[in-house]
This record gives C-alpha cells, structure tokens and sequence, in this order.
C-alpha cells in the first residue's frame, strides 16, 4: 500500500472487505505474508487480527540474498469475532473530531489471535 494510505481507516477498511469477500465466498484461510524482515508490515498483519504461523526459512531470493517469509493468517472460525472488532473499530464513535482512534484496533482483535508474533 502507499505510505499515505498505511495506517489510516481506510487502509483497514480495505482490508476488512476482502477478508469478507473470502470468508463469505467460502475461503477457509485468509494469509497474509510478507519479508520477515519488514516489520511494520509483521506489525499490521497482528493489528488486523492475524494469528502468526511462523517463518519460512529461505523463501525466496531477492535481489541475489535469501529472503525469509513470515506468515500470519485468519481461519473462518475466527472470522465473526474478527468481523466484529474490525466493525468496531470502524465505527465513527471510535474517533474523535480530530479523527484519532479511542481504541486500538490491536485492542480489540489481541482476543481472536492467541499466537503473537514473537519479535513484536
């Protein structure tokens, strides 16, 4: 995503509705992966309720280096508690009239992903 869209609601939004498309089209998992190295992205996943699955070791090889993979994922049963977080947290009454959050997207998903990523 572009720097100006990461973090804002938007951004969430975004992502909320294609975790809704899957689930409600019948996918089972939702993944996300990304350079275990790149931590904000580790971060995000977390924040929009990923569960963290682990790292594959020499994924890939990028720009001439091995590239490890983190991956994080939701699962359908997990979906309508995630569903109801994202929403609220979504909800205007969640932002002040300056726009900043009243709670934490993190807050509200930590319940529905019991596996935390250990570097964050």
């Amino acid at each position: 995503m572009s720097p100006a869209l990461q973090r804002t609601p938007a951004a969430t939004e975004a992502m909320y509705l294609m975790m809704q498309w899957a689930f409600e089209a019948g996918y089972r998992r939702y993944e996300w992966k990304c350079n275990a190295a790149n931590i904000p992205s580790r971060r995000a996943a977390q924040r929009l309720g990923m569960n963290y699955e682990g790292v594959f070791r020499q994924a890939a090889i990028v720009k001439g280096r091995n590239c490890d993979t983190a991956w994080f994922a939701a699962i359908d049963s997990e979906w309508p508690a995630l569903k109801e977080a994202v929403k609220a947290w979504l909800a205007s009454s969640n932002f002040d009239v300056n726009g900043r959050q009243n709670e934490r997207l993190s807050d509200l998903t930590r319940l529905v992903r019991p596996n935390s990523d250990p570097l964050l």
